[in-house]
């Protein structure tokens, strides 16, 4: 009787391990079938926040920064959020104190207010989305990652209306699902991709259970990610690995700051994003 019983519960156990495991998977599926084309994007390595040096005049986000990243033939990739005024801004943080030394968010100004604020110490000024397409002109491809707070993607909305009518090669990624579940619903033909990385490495992260689902990219059944842009420093991660190395999306590296880090991100990533180095290697822009 006992045997029948031990028998019993494996076979339970067994069962509700291979459910627990088609879950899993199913939850982490990124998008299987009609995939945008990559083509544009490939060959190229990807000046975080553009090809900038924050001490020389060229900052982050800056118009000098994309200038100086067309040039070296370098792909751009650029944060987008909104202002009070909804006008959709390059810029990284939600607030201004560490780039501008201001206080308060971008969020809390008009677009007019903002201009009158500069990028760290140089003349450099918070650029409209609309100015970097029109100074990009389609020469260098672009990853946009748009900046959601809260459960609002009227950013992706704005900026989209913008970048519909751009004729270059551009793809859209978050770290907030609903940004690539908007683009899903509204712009299914646009390349988008979910942003992560190991959080609960993080002490702010730690024990929230929400970024335990991030990092494991279990909100892909919703979103459908084409590529999973991970931390270079954190690519372990077992669904990132099986999205990637079984299911097919497209794995990208954020932010390779050294030529020792490019060598080992290489081994793993397709699309790498830099910052703070040059690439030895011609790119072929």
């Amino acid at each position: 009787m006992k045997r029948k019983k031990k028998q019993h519960f494996f076979n339970g156990a067994c069962k509700a391990a291979a459910a627990s495991s088609v879950l899993y998977l199913a939850a982490i599926l990124p998008r299987m079938g009609k995939r945008p084309d990559r083509k544009p994007f490939e060959g190229r390595f990807y000046a975080h926040r553009g090809f900038h040096d924050n001490t020389a005049g060229a900052p982050e986000n800056s118009m000098a920064a994309f200038r100086r990243a067309v040039r070296a033939g370098y792909g751009i990739e650029l944060d987008v959020q909104l202002t009070r005024d909804k006008v959709p801004v390059v810029f990284h943080d939600f607030t201004l104190k560490r780039m501008c030394g201001k206080p308060g968010r971008v969020s809390d100004y008009t677009f007019q207010e903002l201009r009158a604020f500069r990028l760290g110490r140089s003349r450099e000024k918070i650029p409209t989305l609309s100015e970097v397409l029109e100074l990009v002109d389609g020469r260098v491809p672009l990853i946009v990652e748009y900046k959601l707070e809260r459960m609002d993607a009227e950013v992706c909305r704005l900026g989209d209306a913008l970048l519909a009518g751009y004729k270059g090669s551009y793809c859209i990624e978050s770290f907030h699902p609903l940004a690539l579940l908007w683009y899903r619903r509204h712009r299914n033909g646009v390349m988008r991709g979910q942003l992560s990385m190991n959080y609960w490495e993080k002490r702010d992260y730690r024990g929230k259970p929400l970024y335990l689902i991030l990092q494991f990219l279990l909100l892909n059944f919703l979103t459908g990610p084409d590529f999973i842009a991970f931390d270079c420093r954190g690519e372990k991660n077992l669904s990132f690995r099986l999205c990637t190395g079984v299911f097919g999306a497209l794995p990208v590296a954020w932010t390779i700051r050294s030529e020792e880090e490019r060598d080992r991100a290489e081994k793993r990533f397709q699309w790498l994003i830099f910052e703070g180095f040059v690439p030895e290697e011609s790119n072929g822009g």
